[in-house]
């Protein structure tokens, strides 16, 4: 899913559309697992026939659904709706299922453009962006941004082309 032309000027283009790190999504799938196996086992276990049988199954049942809600299903849907996209003009991060929130930041208030990686985030090639804009904001954090290095440089050559612009006018 790219993002959409509507949203974007007459001569902008995406340079990067990027949803965070599919590492998000590790935990979930194990709890998946888990969750699975655990209630195969729970609705093997009980007894057919008796009235303990009946209500322990409703009731592995409704902690499954559950927790598959709010361990699994919760969580992918946030990955999905969280996107950081980088056009040739701006800054653009949206995210949240119910009550989404949005920044768009241009290319000429941004002052730095730093990222961090912990141990994992190396192995893995992921990290955290940090964006500093003249703003009230002040730095701006997007977490778990894949191949963070190279997203990083080519954001600090857009920033420099887009000051270089700026001086000129």
């Amino acid at each position: 899913m790219g993002f959409s032309d509507k949203y974007l000027s007459d001569d902008e283009q995406v340079i990067y559309h990027l949803h965070t790190h599919v590492k998000a999504l590790i935990l979930p799938v194990l709890v998946l697992l888990v969750l699975a196996a655990g209630v195969g086992f729970g609705l093997g276990a009980l007894p057919d026939d008796e009235l303990i049988g009946t209500v322990g199954r409703w009731a592995i049942v409704i902690v499954a659904v559950v927790a598959l809600g709010a361990w699994v299903i919760w969580p992918f849907l946030t990955w999905l709706t969280t996107t950081y996209t980088i056009t040739s003009e701006r800054l653009i991060t949206r995210q949240g299922i119910i009550t989404r929130t949005g920044r768009d930041i241009p290319h000429t208030v941004i002052n730095d453009v730093a990222y961090e990686m912990q141990l994992t985030d190396r192995l893995l090639r992921c990290g955290t962006l940090v964006v500093s804009a003249a703003s009230e904001q002040g730095q701006v954090r997007l977490h778990d941004v894949p191949r963070v290095h190279q997203v990083q440089l080519r954001l600090s050559e857009l920033v420099r082309e887009a000051h270089d612009l700026d001086e000129r006018t």
